[in-house]
């Protein structure tokens, strides 16, 4: 039988309709079938070191803080990240703000220079900072540090005076001891403690020393922090004495302490001697800090790194630490953060 031109129309039609329905109904049940896609996961947030600073002008290090009523709650990064307190009526929120966001911006080395007063500026924050791996940099807040690589990613580590009756610093201190060159190996001194509380997990981690004053590079900030309930004070970082040498020695664990023992200054670089390892000395470009590097891996235990300010003199504030590659993560450890690109926003003519 032959269809008429709009039968013909009209069963074309019904064809299209119905190839769209069996096209849209494959759709779905190939959708309804596909695996779900795996939950985004959420990058962990590492902690970053500030400032809390008070209205005094001194500040305290902190890898975090917030505000809770009448009270701020801060993890302290001189203290292993242990959770302290201090009245909000002592601390200056808006100087701490505007020091964060100047601290990161100042991190940024490609951001458009306005002046050459600000390029000198910060080409003498950036010799205070140096670079010592991509993306990390030493910090102006502390005077000794090591170069740690955990879980495949390289960290600085701050390491704390400690020794005698210092209690433990970041800032550089020095009590001096007389070592009779004839007498043989004796206690010089006892460290609290059967471990020490920075463990580093590279058997040759590489130390930073700060290098004379920089008090340029803290004006304003204040010399010493006032009693906040509890959180001791801290002195503006200070280096050593480009002079002095350095080596580290190997703690015997008696009791529940730590003991240094004397070693012959006139055999360093003659003679090997036990406990003792010697390190290579290098001046980071800029002048602001010398490099340490381990002549030898380090085996698992306790160490101190010990300054050595004489032929005859020894320094008994020491900075003391583990080597365990095994042990967690340190909780004041700095990582490295990627340089942001600069980014400049279109302004409107008004």
């Amino acid at each position: 039988m032959t269809l008429s031109t709009p039968q013909r129309k009209a069963k074309q039609l019904r064809y299209a309709v119905a190839a769209s329905s069996v096209l849209l109904f494959l759709g779905i049940a190939k959708a309804q079938s596909a695996p779900l896609a795996p939950p985004t996961t959420q990058t962990q947030v590492i902690p970053r070191r500030t400032r809390l600073i008070m209205k005094d002008g001194s500040f305290q290090l902190v890898l975090s803080y917030k505000v809770s009523g009448s009270v701020v709650y801060y993890r302290s990064a001189e203290r292993s990240g242990e959770t302290e307190d201090v009245p909000l009526a002592l601390v200056d929120l808006p100087a701490t703000e505007a020091w964060a966001r100047d601290h990161v911006a100042a991190q940024t080395p490609d951001r458009p220079v306005l002046s050459p007063g600000l390029a000198k500026e910060e080409a003498d924050r950036a010799a205070r900072t140096p670079e010592v791996v991509p993306d990390l940099r030493l910090p102006e807040e502390d005077s000794v540090l090591a170069l740690d690589t955990f879980s495949g990613s390289p960290e600085l580590v701050p390491l704390a005076q400690d020794g005698g009756d210092l209690n433990k610093e970041t800032a550089h201190n020095t009590l001096k001891l007389a070592i009779n060159p004839a007498a043989s190996p004796h206690h010089i001194l006892n460290i609290r403690g059967e471990r020490a509380d920075i463990q580093l997990h590279a058997a040759t981690p590489t130390f930073y020393v700060r290098i004379g004053e920089d008090d340029e590079g803290d004006a304003g900030s204040g010399a010493i922090t006032v009693d906040t309930h509890g959180a001791t004070g801290r002195d503006t970082p200070s280096g050593g004495s480009d002079a002095s040498g350095y080596v580290l020695a190997r703690l015997n664990v008696l009791g529940d302490s730590r003991v240094l023992n004397s070693f012959r200054i006139a055999a360093l670089g003659v003679k090997h001697q036990p406990d003792v390892i010697e390190l290579k000395t290098a001046e980071v470009p800029g002048g602001h800090w010398m490099q340490l590097t381990p002549l030898q891996p380090l085996e698992p235990g306790d160490y101190a790194l010990v300054e050595v300010l004489s032929d005859h003199e020894v320094n008994l504030g020491v900075w003391d630490f583990g080597v365990h590659p095994d042990a967690k993560e340190n909780d004041e450890a700095i990582h490295p953060e990627p340089k942001r690109p600069v980014t400049l926003e279109r302004r409107s003519h008004e």
